[in-house]
């Protein structure tokens, strides 16, 4: 691939053990804080995007809309959106996004009742892809949603908010405060009978 990106600093171990084998790239997959601040050229966030283009949804509709930004002035809007924990280390990755779901369906105006489960199959799309390039990509639920319909000029009407997104190489834990950096390691999983139950009528 034509971008890869190294990891900076000093990297957290991945001791995820799946129950059964998988691909690596679903265990490898984690939402780090510590973000490195090395710029992602364009063309590689455009892979990202490319990625998270391909994601399935109903009817196609493609309700996903990505807000990035990796300018220093605009991420500064984009950081004021984030409930202040999240600023503390989102401030260090190159990237901040957003992602909007379109409300209704395109072909016939009526509430697209799937908009925000598709946007999670673009937001995977995307963040398997980054693992892929040595990015890591962390989506958070701890932002202002009325400051994100206003300060990014988005319709409340047409659009609903349904993440933030932090994309970067891995930087250095000490970079993060220590209570954010105590949280700093990939999380487990619930036991495989807990997510997928045989039905028996």
């Amino acid at each position: 691939m034509r971008f890869q990106f190294e990891d900076r600093g000093i990297l957290i171990e991945n001791n995820r053990q799946p129950l059964i084998e998988v691909d690596p790239m679903f265990p490898q997959r984690w939402s780090p804080r510590a973000f490195s601040p090395e710029p992602i050229p364009e063309e590689a966030l455009q892979i990202l995007f490319e990625a998270a283009r391909w994601a399935p949804s109903c009817y196609n509709e493609q309700p996903w809309l990505f807000l990035y930004a990796s300018k220093e002035k605009e991420k500064a809007q984009f950081l004021k959106i984030l409930v202040d924990q999240n600023q503390t280390w989102a401030k260090n990755a190159p990237v901040l996004a957003f992602l909007f779901a379109r409300r209704n369906f395109s072909r016939n105006n009526k509430a697209n009742l799937w908009a925000a489960f598709d946007c999670g199959a673009a937001w995977m799309s995307l963040a398997l892809q980054a693992r892929t390039m040595g990015l890591y990509a962390h989506g958070m639920a701890g932002y202002h949603h009325d400051m994100a319909y206003d300060l990014l000029n988005m319709s409340k009407e047409e659009y609903e908010v349904i993440c933030a997104i932090a994309i970067g190489s891995y930087g250095d834990i000490k970079d993060i405060p220590s209570s954010v950096a105590a949280m700093e390691k990939p999380n487990d999983r619930k036991p495989l009978e807990e997510v997928a139950i045989q039905w028996k009528s």
